[in-house]
């Protein structure tokens, strides 16, 4: 007994708490565990290949053999002649995204949470879902199929009605509505887990007492159902304002052609350009480290303003 007391009393009191508190939620800490890992492997740890946008990388002589160069790439991207294009495409885009896209999944959720019917409710959930479990490739498709002048149907009914055929795909004052529109029928109902999950934990006895107060459905849903999930929403809004330099790969690449790359080209299919396809593979990850750090900067920028407007934000 003295020998465990002795020992309990050498041991540093932050090592003992730390102890107590990875005992204590230890199926937590089970249960993050593949979270954790795929975070450490496919995030964490490649990120040692930063140093190559310093370097002007050479596959035979390797990363430590390889010169430095310093910022010379970064001062190349911003003043190559596509880097306005390529700042509006992106801003632009998110934007619209920004004030279209993230309200959303809101309003679907506050809608799918006044659904009496449990039944109804649950189908209508899988329906919203299904769209997110589609690749871009399919999404892409799809599109085509729908707007193309050779095959698409939007385009064959207009023709039988006797109108002329519209250029949907090869229009660039159409393409970046085209791209908002893809991303909104494919994610917004993924985008509602979090929200109805939130919503899941709104105390009932508040509708109950507003009722009692004569306030009608709609004050119910601004007053106590809007304000429950408020931080949930800041939260997100902040994390998505970190993501106004990301547009996605996948789908810009695909959605590219040559008579709309004026509208087209963003930091992520020019990055995959420059760094694959002609072989630059250390101005493809300056690109990549340049518009990561200025996500990082506006999460900052967001999280504080946030902070100061009375929200609690993300740290």
């Amino acid at each position: 007994m003295s020998q465990t007391n002795a020992l309990s009393r050498n041991t540093p009191p932050s090592k003992a708490r730390f102890g107590k508190r990875l005992y204590r939620y230890r199926y937590v800490y089970l249960l993050a565990t593949p979270g954790i890992l795929y975070y450490l492997v496919f995030k964490i740890a490649p990120m040692w290949g930063i140093v190559l946008a310093f370097q002007k990388y050479s596959p035979y002589a390797g990363v430590w053999n390889s010169p430095w160069v310093g910022l010379k790439f970064f001062k190349e991207l911003v003043t190559a002649r596509v880097f306005p294009l390529m700042v509006r495409n992106t801003l632009v885009i998110n934007f619209i995204s920004l004030a279209f896209f993230f309200p959303l999944p809101i309003l679907l959720s506050v809608m799918l949470n006044e659904v009496r019917g449990e039944g109804f409710k649950r189908i209508n959930q899988s329906i919203v879902y299904l769209p997110h479990f589609l690749s871009w490739v399919v999404v892409v498709s799809l599109t085509y199929f729908l707007l193309s002048t050779d095959v698409g149907v939007i385009n064959k009914i207009l023709f039988s009605m006797g109108r002329e055929q519209i250029t949907f795909l090869s229009n660039p004052k159409l393409f970046y509505w085209i791209v908002v529109t893809q991303s909104i029928w494919r994610d917004t109902g993924w985008g509602t887990i979090i929200f109805l999950a939130a919503l899941s934990g709104v105390d009932p006895q508040l509708y109950e007492a507003a009722v009692m107060d004569g306030a009608s459905r709609l004050r119910q849903i601004w007053h106590i159902t809007l304000t429950s999930i408020r931080p949930t929403i800041v939260t997100l809004l902040i994390i998505r304002i970190g993501h106004m330099a990301d547009v996605g790969f996948e789908q810009m690449l695909l959605m590219q052609n040559p008579l709309v790359m004026s509208v087209a080209e963003v930091f992520d299919t020019y990055a995959f350009n420059q760094g694959i396809l002609r072989g630059q593979l250390s101005f493809g990850v300056a690109v990549g480290l340049f518009k990561n750090i200025i996500g990082l900067s506006l999460i900052f920028g967001a999280n504080m303003i946030a902070k100061r407007s009375g929200h609690s934000g993300i740290y």
